[in-house]
């Protein structure tokens, strides 16, 4: 029987040129269709998105429960609503829509009073909404705030320089939060088209090989880390140029994991690297110093990606 060829579930078959299987915010380029209702999770897409985005929803949500109470109230004959003395329609809805915050709050500064049965009612609806509602916020509060993340910065640009007696490819990753990360871990695989397949009537097989590291894991993770593959005859880029690299649309996906002491738990953050953004014959520069008034070490995270050109191993 025929050993299957390595996958991490990625797949090796696809009928066209691929862009890149991971986007730079570490995401996977796939999109899912065909899906029920029953495979949406509102829980699960409220607490992953941005803060912004939850931000938005929870003033949305605020001001279309108010408007939604307003009309109702508005609706009301006059008088149901004890404290409204509304001139106008416009006037008229604009107090519903505060008696309707004041409820929803349980806030109840006294200047407005339900006074028949049908008006107490509604406004007992709405407290127990507002209720229910503002205990479900605090719960995604609570859940979103709490939830573990890594804010690993990765430089923009991957580097092949020569290293020691041969070559390597390098790549440098800080953490940008002042707390630290231990045991932290790299990963670096290597996505490449098969080109064998161009004079059959077969499909392109992607291929992946994870990359060798000279370390693969620091204890502390304080300053920047230069993960670095050395190029030697064992690794599947050794002889290959960038002429090679773009032909076999090569792409490099690094990964980190590590513990967050803070949390006590662990976070995972991913990177991705394309054949177009390998930059050759070029080494990292420093990016952090040792301060000399207290004499305390210094990093430097808007200079992470910066690097000169050095010879080339021919020159």
């Amino acid at each position: 029987m025929q050993k299957p060829a390595f996958d991490p579930g990625l797949t090796t078959q696809y009928g066209a040129r691929l862009s890149r299987a991971v986007n730079r915010d570490g995401s996977f380029n796939v999109r899912r269709t065909g899906a029920t209702w029953r495979a949406f999770h509102l829980w699960q897409r409220i607490v992953s998105m941005s803060w912004i985005g939850f931000a938005a929803l929870a003033v949305g949500s605020y001001l279309v429960a108010n408007t939604i109470f307003a009309f109702i109230y508005y609706l009301l004959p006059t008088g149901e609503i004890g404290g409204i003395e509304a001139t106008n329609a416009s006037t008229k809805f604009l107090y519903g829509f505060f008696f309707s915050a004041h409820t929803l709050t349980t806030v109840g500064y006294g200047n407005f009073a339900p006074r028949s049965i049908l008006a107490n009612s509604i406004a007992s609806v709405e407290a127990l909404s507002g209720l229910l509602g503002f205990s479900v916020l605090t719960g995604l509060l609570v859940a979103r705030a709490s939830r573990p993340s890594a804010r690993i910065r990765f430089s923009q640009n991957g580097l092949i320089a020569p290293y020691q007696t041969t070559t390597a490819l390098m790549f440098r990753v800080a953490n940008e939060r002042p707390y630290n990360l231990m045991e932290v871990e790299a990963r670096a695989m290597l996505m490449t088209v098969d080109d064998k397949s161009a004079n059959s009537n077969s499909a392109p097989v992607r291929r992946f090989d994870l990359l060798t590291l000279e370390r693969p894991g620091i204890l502390f993770f304080a300053l920047s880390w230069t993960i670095v593959h050395p190029i030697d005859e064992s690794s599947p880029l050794f002889g290959k140029t960038s002429q090679d690299l773009e032909r076999l649309q090569a792409e490099i996906v690094l990964m980190i994991k590590g513990f967050d002491e803070t949390f006590g738990q662990t976070v995972n953050a991913r990177f991705s690297y394309r054949y177009d953004e390998i930059v050759w014959n070029a080494k990292f520069t420093p990016t952090f110093f040792v301060d000399p008034g207290d004499g305390g070490l210094v990093l430097e995270l808007d200079r992470l990606g910066d690097f000169e050109r050095v010879p080339s191993p021919a020159a």
